[in-house]
This record gives C-alpha cells, structure tokens and sequence, in this order.
C-alpha cells in the first residue's frame, strides 16, 4: 500500500527521484522516521528557491515525521560546486557565523522545534567535521570513496575544464559524512534536498551500506525557475528572501501575487497547505478570476512564512496600491542621503531602482516611473530634497523613499 505521505508529495508534485521508493514505502509504513535537509550558510536567509524541499519536510513532519535541519557550517567553509561554473568565494568566520544565525532564523518559520517525537532538532556540521585532522580523515574515510566514481558525478563533469579545485573536489564526502554522522546519532534514514543535490545524496546513501551494511534513501525535489527559466538563487541575482530583513513581508507576498498563470496550480499545490480538491477549483478559474487565485497563494505562502498578521498587512498594502482604498503604510521603504537638489537618474540607482543610470534613463524614456502619481518624462529633471516620496516602477513596484 503506498504511504499517505508520498501520496500528498506525490499529488502535490514535490517528487523528482527517489533512491528506492519500495524501500522508501515499507519504512513510512513501519513507523516515523527521521530525515533530513542541509543548507550551507551561503547566504544569511533561505530564498524562495530553497523552499520546495523545505516545504516537502514541512510535510513530513505534519504527518508525524521527525526533520532535522543542517546547517552547513563545514561545508560552507568547502563551497559546493554543484550547478556553477566557478567556485565560491571564501567567507570570513564572522560572515559564516552571521549567515547560521540567519539560516536558523528562517527554518524555525517552517519548522516546530523542540523536545517532542516529531519536533524538528537544527545541527551543524561544523560540530563533527571540526574534530577530524585531515589525516583522520583520509584513514577512516578514504578507501570508501573511488575517484572514478567521483569524477562520475555531473557536479564534477562540468567543473573539470573550469579548473575544479581540490577543496570543491572534496565537498561530496563531507555530505556523505553527514548522512552516516546523522544516521547513527539520529537514526536519521532520509535525506531530501533539491534535484541538483542527488549525485552528492547519494554519495551518502553508499556509505552507509559500506559502513553499516545498512539501507537509507534519497529524496529529491525539482528546481524552481524564473520566468527566463533560470534556477532562483542568490547567485543568479533573483532572489525573493524568506528573512524579512533582505525581502520584506509584502515583496515577498508580490512575488507570488505575481505568479505566471501557468504556474498558479504548481504554486498553490508546492507553496502553500490548501487541500488539494480547493486548489483544482482555484486552478480551474480563468481571467480576471484567476487573480483571485493568485491573491490567496500570496496570503497563504505569506503566513506560512511571516504569520498571518503579516501577511494580512501585505494584501492591505497591495490592495492599496494597485486598488485603492487601503493602507499603504506598509509599503517597501528605503532610506537615502538627500542633503540637495538630485538629478533622478541618481535618486533613482540611489533607492536601489536601478543598477545603472543608463537603465534609470531608458525606464524613463519608455514611461516607467512616476513620483508622488505623477510621470516623469525627463531623465534630466531634478529632485528636490524631501522627507518622503512614493515611487512607481512600471506597473508592480512601489516604494517608498525617505530622506535620512
């Protein structure tokens, strides 16, 4: 009989590969299990990217399943080379520091923590890896792992022209070394991760057979793209934070307000808790109405991840400007010096609108901005200094811009 639970992945479309998904079966079957999901602190916050996994443990433990969330403080010291054409550029230890702080900030939004049965427990693989010498290392670990094997993986393949380093080349026994570690000091079976994780998961899966004679298991989900269909991520320069210091609670209700018509049924089905039989209604709607849809998948992603108060301010802001009649007192802020007359193509790169002015100038040209309601045409006008001004981006970007 299929498990309950890969039946509600399974519909909601969570599951890309799965290592053995008979084995798999027979152990949700026989029990809750523990399973596991990491993250290098990259970064100090998820991104939206991260959280099809994130939501698929979320999942497992409403169905009684224990997550441990790992914090890759070792291997964000390596850099994972899986998906890039370069390697990662080095952190300080106060910059790793700040980023596990920051990474624990986001998962406990997703997560219950604590001491109960099914209560997630958060680790860092900095706790372990930091008591091997590299010569331990290589004694208790280095007959386990074959470089044809290695060189197999496509994390490898596609880096080797690119000039791999040694350092990179290592990163998939360090996560192998955190699923035998979790294994038998949780007795931790699974690991979930992202479809561009599996060929080091299952570096992990191996070594626990070799090791322990004992049989654990993948879990892989599909990667979320953009609309250029890129991978959103940190490094591609799309990123939607879950920490409301980088993204705020209605940027972040934007970006799933926002969502292409084709991929509001993905969303709602992936993003948020809706039972299945509402979101094929909701999925079904056409026109205008499909936006309703979209406005309950951005509330209901919100709270998820800010709360329902949060979420609430969100919709009351959006309503507000793009409907009228609402608060807008939540509206995205920022804070520039503004001492003088400023020329806009300034105000504008100054408020973070733009990266460029010769980008500022062609949005100006085309018709894109307006101040306080009204158009700016002129990409020579000036700004004279003010407490606060309401800008507009094209027709989806508000914010507002205040005189420190």
């Amino acid at each position: 009989m299929q498990n309950e639970l890969l039946k509600e992945l399974e519909a909601r479309g969570f599951i890309n590969q799965v290592s053995n998904i008979d084995g798999l079966n027979d152990a949700l079957n026989a029990g809750k299990i523990t399973a596991y999901l990491g993250s290098d602190p990259t970064a100090d916050s998820l991104h939206v990217g991260h959280l099809v996994p994130v939501m698929m443990m979320r999942w497992l433990q409403k169905y009684g399943h224990k997550p441990i969330t790992l914090v890759g403080g070792a291997t964000g010291r390596i850099g994972d080379p899986s998906g890039r054409d370069s390697g990662r550029p080095m952190m300080t230890e106060e910059v790793l520091a700040k980023n596990v702080a920051g990474l624990k900030k986001s998962f406990s939004k997703f997560f219950k923590f604590g001491d109960g049965a099914s209560d997630a427990i958060m680790v860092d693989n900095y706790d372990w890896m930091k008591n091997y010498s590299h010569l331990d290392f290589l004694r208790d670990f280095g007959t386990d792992f074959t470089v044809p094997r290695m060189l197999s993986m496509d994390s490898v393949k596609r880096r080797l022209d690119n000039g791999m380093t040694f350092l990179e080349f290592n990163y998939m026994t360090f996560q192998a070394v955190d699923f035998l570690t979790l294994y038998r000091e949780h007795n931790c079976i699974l690991q979930t991760c992202g479809a561009d994780q599996w060929g080091n998961a299952i570096m992990g899966i191996e070594l626990i057979r070799k090791k322990l004679g004992k049989e654990a298991f993948v879990l892989s989900t599909s990667l979320i793209t953009d609309a250029n269909g890129n991978k959103i991520g940190k490094s591609a320069g799309n990123a939607v934070w879950v920490n409301e210091d980088k993204t705020s609670p209605y940027e972040y209700y934007q970006y799933f307000r926002n969502t292409p018509d084709d991929l509001v049924e993905k969303f709602l089905k992936i993003f948020t808790e809706i039972p299945l039989n509402e979101i094929a209604r909701l999925s079904a709607l056409q026109g205008a109405e499909l936006n309703e849809a979209k406005k309950i998948l951005a509330f209901a992603a919100t709270e998820i991840a800010h709360g329902r108060a949060a979420a609430t301010a969100a919709a009351d802001t959006a309503a507000a400007l793009f409907g009228g009649g609402a608060n807008a007192t939540n509206m995205p802020s920022v804070e520039i010096e503004m001492n003088a007359d400023m020329g806009i193509l300034d105000f504008l790169c100054a408020a973070g609108l733009f990266a460029s002015k010769s980008e500022a100038r062609r949005t100006i040209e085309q018709g894109g901005i307006q101040i306080d309601g009204q158009k700016i045409t002129d990409p020579r006008a000036v700004i004279a200094p003010a407490d606060e001004y309401k800008v507009q981006r094209g027709k989806k970007v508000f914010l507002k811009v205040m005189k420190k």
